[in-house]
């Protein structure tokens, strides 16, 4: 029965292994979180320039649609008649 009792260097390994599984693990977190937040600075960023190119935008509209209301409105072309003559 002592055999296949786990000896202290096997015991050893295994600890050494889930160490550095550990370490890698961690490693990989930390590179995760690090994306993570490298796009939500980049989201925040792309919302606000969105924003402001929305605000530029309705003021332009804005601007555009007092300029038609206060220019003075054109008088409609009278239509020229034409006339239809009959050949036989």
């Amino acid at each position: 029965m002592k055999d296949f009792l786990p000896t202290a260097r096997v015991a050893g390994k295994r600890d050494a292994a889930h160490q550095r599984a550990g370490g890698a693990f961690k490693a990989s977190e930390s590179r995760d979180q690090m994306i993570k937040n490298e796009l939500a600075a980049a989201s925040a960023a792309n919302d606000a320039k969105t924003a402001r190119l929305r605000a530029l935008r309705l003021e332009k509209e804005r601007q555009d649609a007092e300029a038609v209301a206060s220019a003075a409105p054109t008088p409609a072309k009278a239509k020229k008649k034409t006339v239809r003559r009959i050949t036989d």
